[in-house]
């Protein structure tokens, strides 16, 4: 078998009929990528191996379990994988990176990190606790964008390609989520400036 010219799902269905080398292809075929897209949100070489093995653990174990049906969407289907557990590795950490959104608001200029006294300490806390309920408050369409933009730093391209949807729909996403986030912090009275 040529598995340089094979495509994804013949590889995996050859793999799944006992052939380990078409996984081997499978892998070194979409590797670099998504090891570049975990160091990339992780920047730390260690852990992102950590990851990316763990994300082809997943892979394996979900296709030997026959629940892959991403038909010609292997790349995407591992990408999400990968983003997912990035995700989780901040959740544990509770620590979230934070990069600026293009709208006029930007929510995390609130949570700067500088020198802290005890009392700037709890408010952080509080802060951190506020923005994490009006994240879950969201829509899910519009917390995923917002989680992918703002903690996972991918782009809105990858996040159109990782969600199956045109930009200007990953775009409209963003601002709705922005909005409703304000909206909620009127509604509810919190204020994260304070």
């Amino acid at each position: 078998m040529d598995y340089a010219a094979a495509e994804d799902g013949k590889l995996i269905k050859v793999y799944l009929q006992g052939d380990e080398e078409a996984l081997g292809a499978l892998i070194s075929r979409h590797e670099q990528r998504i090891f570049a897209f975990i160091i990339s949100r992780i920047q730390d070489e260690d852990l992102a191996n950590d990851i990316f093995q763990e994300t082809f653990v997943k892979i394996i174990r979900t296709l030997k379990a026959g629940r892959y049906n991403e038909k010609g969407k292997f790349l995407q289907w591992a990408m999400r994988i990968a983003h997912n557990l990035v995700m989780d590795h901040y959740r544990q950490r509770k620590r979230m990176p934070t990069t600026a959104p293009s709208d006029d608001f930007d929510i995390f200029d609130v949570i700067k990190d500088e020198a802290l006294t005890a009392e700037d300490a709890m408010i952080k806390e509080q802060v951190y606790r506020d923005l994490k309920e009006l994240v879950l408050a969201l829509p899910e369409e519009q917390r995923q964008v917002l989680e992918l933009r703002i903690y996972g730093k991918v782009t809105f391209k990858e996040i159109a390609e990782q969600t199956d949807v045109s930009i200007n729909t990953a775009l409209g996403r963003m601002r709705y989520a922005l909005i409703n986030i304000r909206k909620l912090m009127e509604e509810r009275k919190i204020n994260l400036y304070s």
